[in-house]
C-alpha cells in the first residue's frame, strides 16, 4: 500500500491519497479495510476510490463526496492503469469547498501517479 498524506489542504479540509494493486472487488474490500485500520483514516469524511480491474470491469466508491469515484475512475482509464485501487482521502474542514473539491481529487490523483512513477 502507497500513501501520500498531507496532498492538499484547503480551508481547513485536508487530503491525502493511497493506492495498491487489486484484482477483484474482494481485494478492494480487503484494501479499504486495512486502509480504515489507521483510525485517522477510520475517521476521514470520505474515502472516495476507483478501480480498473484487468476484465474491463469498472468499480468506485463516492463515500458521501457525490460524483468523485467517477474523476478517479476517468483518470484510471486515461492512464490506462488496471488492477490498481486508487483511495482520495478527505477531512472536512468545516466550509463547503463546491466544484473546488473535484479538482482535488484530481490533484491527488495526479500525484499518486506521479510519485508511484518516480
Amino acid at each position: 500500500m502507497r500513501q501520500l498524506r498531507g496532498v492538499i489542504s484547503d480551508r481547513g479540509s485536508s487530503y491525502a491519497v493511497s493506492g495498491g494493486a487489486v484484482r477483484s472487488r474482494a481485494d478492494v474490500e480487503a484494501f479499504l479495510k486495512e486502509l480504515k485500520r489507521d483510525k485517522k483514516f477510520a475517521r476521514a469524511t470520505h474515502n472516495t476510490w476507483a478501480v480498473l480491474l484487468a476484465d474491463g470491469t469498472a468499480l468506485k466508491g463516492d463515500d458521501g463526496e457525490s460524483g468523485a469515484g467517477m474523476v478517479i475512475l476517468r483518470m484510471l482509464e486515461r492512464e490506462g492503469l488496471s488492477d490498481h485501487v486508487i483511495v482520495v482521502t478527505r477531512w472536512y474542514g468545516g466550509k463547503k469547498l463546491g466544484g473546488d473539491r473535484f479538482r482535488h481529487v484530481q490533484d491527488c490523483v495526479r500525484a499518486y501517479f506521479e510519485d508511484r512513477a518516480a
